[in-house]
């Protein structure tokens, strides 16, 4: 019998497949409404200008998170930016083939949270996720631990709160992963350079999938 994943459920394929696809017109959405980068404007305001586009996780550092998942099998997966959900579904897919544990995901945008609560519903993922919806500094503020799993892919200039807020809930191996080292080293670089000195308590490997991917160990 071959052995089946639920990355390989048609559902679960048929739904990520469109969304790879919708997120190809990042860039022209992007270039009709004006980039959504931190200046003047407040995280929700970015949140609501960016409210039609993907910025996905790659569909190889999905499949990078996948294995993580299955290899840690964390009782409680933290996503910080669910965006339209392409990340979520790949963190619920192994924490249902592990046959334990729950991903509790981020998100600012009410219209991404619609879109992604849909999906994970059709996917029948949606009974192992938990949607917070506003700022993740506040929301995330009393989500118990330990956390086992981290993924930061939020806005970048975020990823340094939300991690020192967490920090304290993390156990010994639990894994912080952040998305788009290359893509984003100015906004985070404080990020970075706070994981990436030892003094700070974590052993780091920067894996080089699309642009980037920051895996840091609490040691």
């Amino acid at each position: 019998m071959a052995i089946t994943h639920t990355l390989a459920d048609p559902r679960v394929e048929a739904a990520l497949s469109r969304m790879f696809e919708q997120a190809e017109q990042d860039g022209a959405i992007a270039s009709r409404l004006g980039d959504p980068t931190p200046g003047t404007r407040t995280h929700q305001e970015l949140a609501d200008a960016a409210a039609e586009i993907y910025m996905p996780i790659s569909a190889e550092g999905g499949k990078l998170l996948y294995n993580l998942v299955r290899a840690v099998r964390p009782a409680t997966v933290v996503e910080f930016g669910m965006s339209f959900g392409i990340s979520t579904l790949h963190l619920a897919a192994a924490v249902r083939d592990n046959g334990t544990g729950r991903v509790i995901t981020t998100e600012m945008s009410k219209d991404k949270i619609a879109s992604a609560r849909e999906t994970f519903t059709e996917t029948g993922l949606d009974d192992l996720i938990t949607v917070l919806e506003g700022d993740a500094r506040e929301t995330l503020a009393a989500v118990e631990g330990p956390l086992d799993i981290v993924l930061l892919d939020g806005w970048k200039d975020l990823c340094l709160p939300v991690l020192r807020l967490l920090e304290p809930r993390l156990r010994s191996g639990s894994l912080v992963v952040a998305d788009d080292v290359d893509q984003g080293q100015g906004l985070l670089r404080p990020y970075l350079e706070y994981v990436r000195d030892p003094s700070n308590g974590y052993h780091n490997v920067t894996f080089p999938i699309e642009d980037g991917m920051e895996i840091s160990c609490r040691l």
